[in-house]
């Protein structure tokens, strides 16, 4: 029985050295880029909430010529994409590029820059809710900014706000 259990160990480990002969191959140079990524520059989300991101990425990955409405004579397709948190109303070209976008989100983060600079000109203030706003065209990039609400007791006040933290 020993002899049968250690022959049978033999040839699983002498078959096994037969598969390990590599081959190498040539292959052409492949260049991977995103469709739309001038709108994921321009957007530049690294800093935004994870919903923001996620929804701007599913803009920029989605493909209108393999949609179901997609026809070779039209000009713009507009494609709405929602979350609980917010919505993103897109407009593609013929090509698939995104031309522009009607951005909409509540209550997500505020970046660093919104939160010092709002702390600073409101000590005693607390937040209330906010609502960031991006505006994207393809021509003139995009533009984001931010309404909040702040409250001081029964004082309630709207501000807005630049993503760098400029009042408007």
């Amino acid at each position: 029985m020993k002899k049968l259990i250690l022959g049978l160990l033999i040839s699983g480990l002498a078959s096994q050295a037969y598969a390990q002969v590599v081959q190498t191959e040539q292959l052409s140079e492949v260049v991977v880029m995103a469709a739309n990524y001038k709108y994921l520059n321009e957007s530049d989300n690294r800093e935004a909430a994870i919903p923001v991101q996620m929804l701007e990425r599913k803009v920029a990955a989605y493909d209108v010529q393999e949609s179901g409405f997609y026809q070779d004579d039209w000009g713009l397709y507009t494609v709405s994409f929602y979350i609980p948190d917010g919505k993103i109303v897109a407009v593609y070209d013929a090509e698939g590029k995104v031309v522009r976008t009607i951005e909409h989100f509540k209550d997500v983060a505020l970046p660093k820059e919104v939160r010092n600079a709002l702390a600073t000109r409101f000590p005693n203030w607390e937040l209330t809710g906010d609502t960031y706003r991006i505006n994207y065209n393809d021509r003139d990039g995009a533009k984001k900014n931010y309404k909040i609400r702040i409250k001081n007791g029964e004082k309630t006040m709207k501000v807005k706000m630049s993503e760098s933290g400029e009042f408007l």
